[in-house]
């Protein structure tokens, strides 16, 4: 491995993982594709922009053109696929997206890099394919049944890597993350929306009863996580990767109002989102096993991750007066109107 595209490097795991990748492994060129949605945001590159061992183009894993173009001028031989439609939210309210990047777009780059013949292919997926569970803990062998168009989305991007090993031979790998939170976190996502709504004193719109279970993984253990997966992990393997941190969502919301110093009143229970799958649970255990664990405790992540934004106003306050706000308002200004009735 030496040129590696990172697809979707200007959104939030992919640009931690950039940032990991160029601090820790100084023989690789890292090449970024992302198409700048709104979750891609250039000022998360923003450390690395005058780093000689980094290149950045805008494009669509989909515009196979486009593709074609920088896996023949970078000399592309390792693809690390972040590019994705991300927020269940979103795609209850807009699937097509959903399936235009995660499926559509994840076949492109493996076409396109079977018939280049590059080392490796690292698929990042999600916990979400799994779908819900009461008790126990997911395994890599258990069936998928997702229960969002995102997550249907990621699962149908993850068959066509298997489809690709088996059929092809192509050297796959894939990881299946839990719940990630850090820096750079598109405030749509529940940590950087209740943070930055809580500095702000505005309501905190929490779903349900708050009692769904996740596991939290902090984004630097992710990114570690899967340049690990992606030196040695086994051809063809699927990895768990988890926090080990599984957290019911209003005590976690109860954690981030600690740091910020901010009363519970401010916790709003609103109508919970169509599908909400109740509890993930990854068991780690084959990741473990070829030498990965986190290295970040909760608490102490958490916090970092809360001083992070109260840091960082000059990040995310752009953000939530933009394209943001549509969205905050088709998704949230009823449940809000329609809480405690």
């Amino acid at each position: 491995m030496k040129n590696i595209l990172v697809t979707g490097g200007a959104g939030f795991i992919g640009a931690n993982f950039v940032h990991y990748m160029l601090n820790n492994y100084p023989d690789y060129k890292i090449v970024v594709i992302d198409k700048l949605t709104y979750a891609g945001n250039m000022d998360n590159l923003k450390e690395v922009a005058d780093n000689p061992r980094y290149a950045f183009y805008q494009g669509d894993i989909a515009d196979r053109a486009r593709v074609e173009e920088i896996f023949d001028a970078e000399n592309i031989d390792t693809v690390v696929n972040f590019a994705a439609e991300s927020h269940v939210d979103r795609s209850i309210l807009t699937p097509d997206a959903f399936i235009m990047t995660d499926v559509v777009g994840t076949y492109v780059l493996l076409e396109v890099g079977r018939q280049r013949g590059i080392e490796r292919f690292h698929q990042v997926s999600t916990d979400e394919v799994y779908g819900t569970i009461d008790e126990g803990s997911f395994k890599e062998g258990d069936p998928l049944e997702p229960n969002s168009p995102y997550s249907a989305a990621k699962a149908g991007g993850e068959l066509q890597v298997r489809a690709y090993n088996e059929t092809y031979g192509m050297d796959t790998v894939v990881s299946r993350g839990s719940n990630t939170f850090g820096p750079y976190q598109y405030p749509e996502k529940v940590m950087p929306l209740f943070i930055t709504n809580a500095i702000d004193d505005l309501p905190l719109p929490l779903y349900g009863d708050g009692k769904q279970v996740r596991d939290w993984l902090y984004v630097e253990d992710h990114a570690s996580g899967i340049a690990h997966i992606l030196h040695h992990g086994e051809s063809g393997g699927i990895y768990n990767l988890g926090g080990g941190n599984e957290r019911y969502n209003i005590d976690v919301t109860h954690q981030m109002l600690e740091h910020l110093d901010k009363p519970r009143s401010l916790i709003t229970p609103v109508e919970d989102r169509a599908g909400h799958d109740r509890r993930y649970s990854l068991d780690c255990s084959n990741l473990h096993a070829i030498g990965w664990k986190p290295a970040y405790e909760f608490e102490s992540a958490l916090e970092k991750t809360v001083k992070w934004y109260v840091d960082n106003e000059w990040w995310w306050r752009p953000i939530k007066s933009g394209e943001f706000k549509d969205f905050y308002e088709r998704q949230y200004a009823e449940r809000l109107k329609n809480a405690g009735k």
